[in-house]
């Protein structure tokens, strides 16, 4: 089971477009662009990090460079069982489940940017991550400070972010030395995100989300407040103005995710964070980032569930799995069933492009397939490819219950002569 993750403000890094400037997907910079009114594509390709840093920025660059990623994870076939997005990572999460339409969710990032910066040039603050200290203690620090400053993320197992004034953080991080961390870094942002120090920009904020359209859920998202799955598109609205004053439960989220079966974390956009925070919140589930191109090659390897897998035969001797790979997914919750015809296939690991078109092998390895083509059921629901080309691999075996959006084949689309 896939679940899709997305990194918040703080992963942007300048020039990180660079390396999607010839990949069919950068022209989702162009639509958001063209939503946003400005040129965005500067943004990702030539922005110093003095300007990339600024909070209006950074959140605009790190949502715009997610779904640039997802995108060109989708067009490899992949989607998700489950979302969930670290603080502006909530908004393309909910963007990727069709909560959130690019256009509107553009259009509040914008706005939650330009209302958190105002907040923070009002009052300033800053942010500090506390590492080897269990959560009670990090509250117990904030609480003893006597001063402004809150626990602002609970990201991992020892792993606390603390945010407020700078006064508050410096009396904080005493106190949590000495109630066990081991060590404090200090994060370069202007406000204290996720406290009550970002009241005026939940306000501003408010006021915009009333004014666009958020529709349920194609999948579930975890949201930040309360590490819960929200259907009910009503209950958006409040959960993202409430999430500006409130701690990320990103710890929890990742438990939620895990406790519904998820066994892959894909975080998509810029760093790499939270794969090491699933590593450690979540060891039962297995971490994968894509920032570049060249991670979809090691996404599709861990989707099959081995990392030195290589196709073999004729046509593909030592070739790796490229992006002309395709994924056929689950359309339904339910036991799989390879199409009849395509049965002789299921015994072997590695299918083999061996047939040619109009060959008339049909239950050989490599049996050439046409969109709509059925490859299986699960349960009463057939199971078509959206795609032209050969069956390489099944990535789900006879008798196996498998969930929506998990995939069942593998196709490749071309570089075998289809």
């Amino acid at each position: 089971m896939l679940a899709f993750t997305f990194p918040g403000q703080g992963s942007q890094r300048s020039g990180m477009g660079h390396a999607w400037v010839d990949h069919p997907s950068w022209e989702v910079a162009g639509e958001a662009s063209d939503i946003a009114g400005r040129d965005l594509t500067s943004l990702l390709l030539d922005a110093p990090m003095e300007e990339l840093t600024r909070t209006a920025n950074a959140q605009l660059a790190t949502f715009v460079t997610s779904l640039i990623v997802l995108d060109a994870v989708e067009r490899l076939g992949l989607a998700p069982a489950a979302c969930a997005g670290h603080s502006l990572g909530e908004y393309t999460a909910l963007v990727a489940s069709g909560a959130l339409s690019l256009a509107d969710g553009t259009s509040l990032v914008i706005e939650r940017g330009d209302a958190m910066q105002a907040a923070a040039d009002a009052r300033p603050g800053t942010m500090a991550a506390l590492i080897g200290i269990a959560d009670d203690d990090a509250e117990s620090a904030c609480q003893r400070a006597e001063s402004d400053v809150w626990v602002a993320n609970y990201n991992a197992p020892g792993q606390v972010v603390i945010a407020g004034t700078e006064e508050g953080i410096a009396a904080a991080t005493v106190l949590a030395k000495e109630l066990g961390a081991r060590k404090v870094l200090p994060i370069p942002v202007s406000g204290a995100f996720h406290t009550p120090m970002m009241l005026p920009a939940r306000t501003r904020l408010r006021e915009r989300l009333d004014q666009v359209t958020f529709h349920a859920p194609e999948v579930p998202v975890v949201a930040n407040v309360d590490a819960r799955v929200h259907t009910d598109p009503g209950e958006w609205p409040g959960l993202l103005s409430a999430q500006l004053c409130s701690p990320v439960r990103w710890r929890h989220s990742l438990e939620v995710l895990s406790g519904r079966g998820a066994t892959l974390a894909i975080e998509l956009g810029p760093g790499g964070v939270l794969t090491g925070m699933v590593r450690r919140a979540t060891p039962d589930v297995r971490g994968v980032s894509v920032a570049v191109p060249d991670d979809l090659d090691k996404l599709m390897d861990s989707v099959s569930g081995s990392d030195e897998w290589t196709a073999s035969g004729p046509d593909s001797q030592g070739e790796h799995l490229y992006t002309s790979e395709r994924v056929v997914v689950s359309p339904a919750p339910g036991v799989f069933e390879p199409a009849v015809h395509l049965a002789a296939l299921e015994s072997s690991a590695l299918a083999v492009a061996t047939a040619a078109p109009g060959s008339g092998a049909g239950a050989k390895p490599g049996t050439r397939l046409a969109v709509g083509d059925q490859v299986g059921t699960v349960g009463l629901v057939e199971v078509r490819t959206p795609f032209e080309g050969i069956l390489v691999r099944w990535l789900a075996m006879r008798g196996e219950r498998v969930v929506e959006g998990q995939p069942v084949a593998w196709i490749r689309t071309r570089g075998s002569g289809s």
